[in-house]
């Protein structure tokens, strides 16, 4: 499985800009929902591609073991990942309700 390449930095150039459609988007928080359901979909995308390598393995298919390791691997760091980030986030909401009006 080859490492991707680092894009160029030109490509960033304008990442700081911020536009009035962008503070827009960012106001109503569509642009968070819109991350956390790619980050969800590629959650689900990594385990199942563990899972399919998985099955592929334990049935003899698989001629290259360390790409079912690596899927397995990566899916499961994701899911701590997850867990982590759920946990502060209920952690920051109980916070923020312990708060006095």
């Amino acid at each position: 499985m080859p490492i991707d390449a680092i894009g160029s930095i030109q490509a960033l150039a304008g990442a700081g800009a911020v536009t009035p459609s962008m503070s827009a988007a960012a106001s109503d928080g569509s642009g968070f929902a819109t991350a956390l359901t790619g980050a969800v979909d590629n959650l689900q995308s990594l385990q199942s591609t563990s899972d399919s390598l998985a099955i592929t393995a334990a049935t003899g298919g698989l001629d290259d073991i360390h790409s079912a390791t690596i899927a397995a691997t990566r899916a499961q760091v994701s899911i701590e990942l997850a867990a982590a980030m759920r946990n502060k986030a209920v952690d920051a909401f109980n916070e923020i309700m312990r708060m006095q009006a």
